[in-house]
């Protein structure tokens, strides 16, 4: 009995209301909300999920991760040095290739570099401007690319339904402007993004249940109302996204009545291996966001989600570059000019 009663002589201290008048504002609040909501503005780290608590299995996923992200490396800087060095490929489809290499790059090394790191280290933590930059960068660079993706539906589109008008509808300074729009969109909207979810306050800990940063993660550490600003936000987001899959579905809907109505066998197989690559990278891409922020509550688990979270900001990435370059005659037959030419020079 001295035991419980002592419990509830804590508790009862804790969950009273100290007659305090100088804390404005608050004297109808438990202390304890109190002095969880001072603490959320001296929040100086947050703590990372791991995928695993055993040292050994922390070390494999680190050579796992540094595997997978010496590839994404090797083969996106590939692409981008190939297209800058040859000058037969500097045409509207390889230049927003380009930029997609450059937004993978950085899409990647947003990510492991700090998983990989904290796997080496055996910690989790990660600093409160740390996860804000790694928020900022994530949002950012995965927008910016579906914006670039949708542009590149149009430029398939315009080649194939428009030939005549290519030259006039995707000039050099068109596609520059395209571009900077998607980059600046992404830039612009990730700004918003993150500005609106660090100001809220946190009050329910500093665990983020993810390998890495993410918004939805932030929101479930809030501790009132006003994260219903994030979630109309997030809103109006995925409606502009649904959009922009409408534009890239009807795109590739005229794109495959004009390829059917292409005589020659020959021709139809050059149409559809310009268009594959693209269709592929977009469907990977889509369908792993989709399915990581849209799945059942039901199939919702730590395990699940640290998996799904590895499917689309690690694996699209990696496998864009070896998706283009399988597909793609002219960039294979570059790249071994280039490194043919590295080898003739040493």
């Amino acid at each position: 009995m001295d035991t419980r009663e002592n419990e509830l002589s804590v508790w009862y201290r804790t969950a009273t209301i100290p007659m305090n008048s100088n804390i404005k504002g608050h004297n109808n609040m438990p202390y304890t909300w109190r002095q969880q909501i001072s603490n959320s503005s001296s929040i100086t780290q947050f703590l990372l999920l791991a995928f695993t608590d055993t040292r050994e299995l922390q070390l494999l996923h680190f050579w796992l991760f540094l595997g997978i992200y010496l590839g994404a490396l090797l083969g996106n800087g590939l692409i981008i040095t190939t297209i800058a060095w040859d000058q037969h490929l500097h045409t509207p489809m390889y230049f927003f290739l380009l930029n997609l290499s450059l937004l993978d790059l950085g899409c990647i090394s947003t990510t492991l570099p700090k998983s990989m790191g904290n796997y080496l280290w055996n910690t989790r933590a990660i600093s409160y401007t740390g996860c804000a930059a790694q928020v900022f960068l994530v949002v950012f660079l995965a927008s910016a690319e579906y914006w670039l993706l949708t542009i590149m539906s149009y430029d398939r589109y315009v080649a194939i339904c428009k030939p005549l008008h290519y030259g006039t509808l995707l000039g050099s300074r068109a596609c520059v402007h395209m571009a900077a729009a998607a980059w600046g969109t992404g830039f612009l909207y990730a700004l918003l993004h993150t500005a609106n979810t660090f100001s809220l306050t946190l009050c329910k800990g500093n665990a983020v249940n993810q390998f890495f940063c993410e918004i939805p993660q932030i929101l479930k550490l809030s501790c009132s109302n006003t994260y219903l600003r994030e979630v109309w936000l997030l809103a109006i987001s995925f409606s502009v996204a649904f959009g922009c899959f409408v534009f890239i579905f009807f795109s590739y809907v005229q794109i495959f009545r004009a390829v059917l109505r292409i005589p020659s066998e020959q021709g139809q197989h050059k149409a559809f291996s310009m268009c594959l690559p693209h269709l592929t990278v977009v469907s990977l891409f889509v369908s792993t966001v989709i399915f990581s922020h849209l799945k059942p509550l039901s199939f919702s688990s730590p395990s699940l989600d640290l998996l799904v979270s590895v499917l689309y900001s690690v694996v699209p990435p990696a496998v864009n570059p070896l998706i283009y370059s399988m597909r793609n005659k002219e960039i294979k037959d570059s790249v071994w000019q280039l490194i043919n030419g590295c080898f003739v020079e040493q």
